[in-house]
């Protein structure tokens, strides 16, 4: 059963629920008479949004705004939803191996925990 919007000339405006689209409209609670049926309104919930990434979290006592209790709380819901959804979709998670090297050579490429240990510049010139 399809839920329609009304409005009637006495300026009051409703939804009914009615058995099908070729019902008549219900009468108007306010003054009896006889509405017309309305455009329905846009809904635009249940918008998808992954939320925040790790890499958007604070990093720093400075980040939460010196330890503020409200933005603590606030950035522990948020991470706490981020990581219940990488558990359900783990390609959201990104790597997350720990990060062994990533200064100098590995400045561009951080050296991983798993990845093989590039030939090193001195290695090939013999």
């Amino acid at each position: 059963m399809p839920i329609y919007d009304y409005a009637c000339e006495c300026g009051h405006r409703f939804e009914a629920l009615v058995p099908s689209h070729a019902s008549p409209a219900p009468d108007c609670r306010a003054c009896g008479g006889r509405p017309r049926r309305r455009p329905p309104a846009v809904r635009l919930g249940g918008v998808a949004d992954a939320g925040p990434s790790r890499d958007d979290a604070p990093k720093s006592w400075r980040g939460t705004g010196n330890g503020d209790a409200e933005t603590v709380r606030h950035w522990h819901r948020q991470m706490t939803r981020r990581e219940k959804l990488e558990q359900r979709y783990p390609e959201l998670a990104g790597d997350r191996r720990p990060v062994l090297a990533h200064e100098g050579r590995f400045a561009a490429a951080p050296l991983r925990a798993g990845d093989p240990l590039p030939a090193s510049p001195s290695d090939g010139a013999a």
